[in-house]
């Protein structure tokens, strides 16, 4: 038997077991499918909230704190695995901001970088942006990777691990509670053993707290996404080579020359159905971003599911009521972005270290039985 269990082999449950196992505990991950293929592997790779001055301070204390860890962990990655995740600091381009002075009092009390920019700079820095931009928001130190890249790499670190078992293809059907504590997951398998178990499914992990009168409100919220293949520019340019966000659609580089584009917001359920109205949603977005792409193939249109938590925040911590049960979710649109914290900090939990984050804002408890069942 294992000392913990984690459910859910997202970024989130990849980057917890490898903390715990490199602190040389016995882990065993425990994926209905293959590790990283749902809401980790569907996003877009952006390591910081898209409107950052619009989050609560919870969620920006995570940001900030796990926007310091990416070029370390991506370091390590490429060390111990070989693969590059992409991660890069190219910056993001803001256009029509209706909130700037609130934006910009923010990152003055977080000593975050942000400046105001005129059409010269900006048409400098992507030249084939639609004509007619005026003026815009520039954040220099903003940070991205290739989140498919960065599920491989976790993957593999697992594999190359001694004292990690993953279980893929292994669908958890209920929890093993016995006398009002956890020890471990019945599967269609069987069932396995642990000292602790770890819920980091997602929006998923409500439908097994469900079964013992645990009501986590954790929602999928379905986003749909796009890729663009792009052509080779003259002076050895991409056609897009920073992340451009405008009316809360994004557009995204890789490092290969493709284009990303997204988001939509979708209310429906566990459905993860692409549909041909976002198609089409998508495609005008970035089109109106960058006109180019309008003579570009698009390779690929897919949906995932975010967890939602109803207050932006996700839970992390111990479930009240339950022993040796704790949970990392309901992280929605950040995911990625709050991974190398929101783990950290449950570990250090896990563990009896002193966090570096204080955990009261992400407690479980925080919510009242009666509150949970009324969410």
């Amino acid at each position: 038997m294992n000392d913990f269990l984690v459910v859910g082999g997202g970024v989130i449950g990849m980057l917890t077991a490898c903390q715990l196992a490199e602190a040389g505990h016995g882990v065993t991950l425990v994926e209905r499918g293959r590790c990283g293929q749902e809401a980790s592997w569907a996003g877009g790779g952006i390591v910081s909230p898209l409107y950052p001055w619009r989050y609560s301070e919870p969620v920006s204390r995570l940001a900030h704190g796990a926007s310091h860890r990416y070029a370390e962990l991506a370091d390590r990655l490429l060390e111990t695995t070989g693969i590059d995740i992409e991660y890069s600091q190219k910056g993001l381009l803001y256009l029509r901001v209706d909130d700037a002075e609130h934006a910009f009092a923010w990152a003055q009390r977080q000593g975050w970088p942000l400046e105001r920019v005129d059409a010269s700079s900006i048409y400098a820095k992507e030249p084939w942006l639609r004509e007619g931009v005026t003026d815009g928001l520039w954040m220099p130190t903003l940070g991205s990777v290739r989140n498919p890249r960065l599920c491989r790499a976790l993957r593999s670190r697992l594999d190359a691990l001694p004292n990690v078992t993953l279980a893929e293809n292994v669908a958890v059907q209920r929890l093993a509670i016995e006398r009002g504590r956890a020890c471990g997951v019945e599967t269609a398998q069987g069932r396995i053993d642990a000292g602790h178990v770890i819920l980091c499914g997602g929006a998923w992990s409500g439908v097994l707290l469900a079964e013992h009168d645990v009501a986590l409100p954790v929602r999928p919220v379905k986003g749909q996404m796009m890729l663009f293949a792009t052509p080779p520019m003259p002076g050895g340019r991409q056609l897009l080579e920073r992340v451009v966000l405008a009316d809360g659609r994004y557009l995204i580089p890789r490092a290969d020359g493709r284009v990303l584009v997204g988001s939509t917001l979708e209310q429906t359920d566990f459905d993860k159905c692409t549909t041909a109205e976002a198609r089409e949603s998508l495609w005008q977005s970035a089109v109106s971003m960058l006109p180019a792409l309008a003579d570009c193939e698009v390779e690929h249109h897919w949906a995932g599911l975010r967890p939602a938590a109803p207050d932006g925040i996700p839970f992390i911590g111990a479930v009240p009521g339950i022993e040796g049960l704790h949970v990392n979710a309901g992280h929605y649109r950040n995911g990625l972005v709050l991974a190398p914290a929101s783990t950290r900090l449950l570990v250090d939990l896990l563990l009896g270290r002193e966090p570096v984050i204080d955990p009261a804002p992400y407690g479980p408890e925080r919510l009242t039985r009666q509150e949970r069942a009324a969410v």
